[in-house]
């Protein structure tokens, strides 16, 4: 695919950019004719790193102004943490490609001196630093003595405090340590019925204009069907129960030949009422099988959990 370069806009942490840099080997790997170029750009959730995320709104922090760089032309794909992407999409933009997904799960992170090998292993009041509801409620659910603590920064910086004692346990994606070859630091994974991820955790998500037929022929060979048609379903449920990506909600995508086996989890944010619901069907009905899971968790009262706060 000859042409002009194509334009990557990407937060410029660590994390981000290995994310940009591995999308931009692909999109040479399926072409080595491809030109790409990074473009930084710094969001208000890099910005600001110590007040909570819901207190300035929480939606699109740290997507927002990266879509900005595609609307105003200074890029021409938009690389996300889909888990971070709101669910309405802007109407001059697309969501051209999700490639093959990492791992979706959570993981407890201990300091290096620890002795904890579990979760039951850190003592009563113990301190756990994570800024998300969804991981708050969760543990708060299994553990509700834990002391729950915003915790902003990097990785490395998160894995600095655990480190020096600023915390018993931290929580971070499994998906972020891995690609940034620190998946010796896992001290335990958390996954269903004890954990359950967030919408599209583990998932990049590639965003171009929706008329710019260049990026999407080139993003069109990254995608990867079967992870788009999970990661669709799931942000149907998040959308139809009209939860931001910061909600005390969780998601689980299993895949078995073409059938999809989708669950999913709502708590009160201090984890004291769960509902949760499964759903089976064709992989293909992707965005269906999001939309009636939403309706099964509101028969259980999802919807009061959800909007109490509001």
């Amino acid at each position: 695919m000859n042409g002009p370069p194509l334009r990557i806009a990407t937060r410029a942490s660590r994390l981000a950019l290995w994310q940009a840099n591995h999308v931009a080997s692909l999109l040479r790997e399926a072409n080595p004719d491809t030109k790409v170029e990074l473009v930084e750009i710094s969001t208000q959730g890099d910005r600001d790193r110590t007040e909570p995320l819901r207190q300035f709104g929480g939606l699109g922090v740290f997507t927002s102004e990266v879509q900005t760089a595609l609307l105003d032309g200074r890029a021409d794909i938009a690389v996300h943490s889909l888990k971070d992407l709101p669910t309405a999409a802007h109407e001059k933009l697309t969501l051209a490609a999700v490639p093959q997904r990492e791992s979706v799960y959570d993981a407890l992170v201990f300091g290096e001196n620890s002795n904890f090998k579990t979760l039951e292993d850190l003592p009563e009041d113990a301190k756990v630093g994570t800024g998300s509801p969804r991981r708050q409620a969760q543990l708060l659910h299994i553990r509700p003595d834990l002391k729950l603590a915003e915790i902003r920064g990097n990785v490395e910086t998160r894995l600095r405090k655990v480190d020096e004692g600023e915390y018993d346990a931290i929580v971070l994606a499994e998906a972020g340590l891995k690609r940034l070859e620190l998946k010796d630091r896992i001290s335990l994974r958390l996954s269903p019925p004890q954990m359950f991820p967030a919408v599209s955790q583990g998932a990049l998500g590639l965003e171009c204009r929706a008329d710019d037929e260049h990026s999407l022929t080139a993003l069109g060979f990254l995608n990867d069907e079967t992870s788009h048609l999970c990661v669709l379903a799931e942000r149907a449920l998040l959308s139809t129960l009209r939860a931001g990506c910061h909600a005390p909600l969780g998601a689980f995508s299993a895949v078995k030949g073409d059938e999809l086996t989708l669950s999913g989890v709502v708590l009160s944010l201090d984890g004291s009422q769960c509902v949760d619901a499964e759903i089976n069907g064709e992989l293909s009905m992707g965005s269906t099988l999001g939309e009636r899971l939403a309706e099964l968790l509101k028969e259980q009262g999802a919807d009061e959990l959800l909007h109490h706060e509001s």
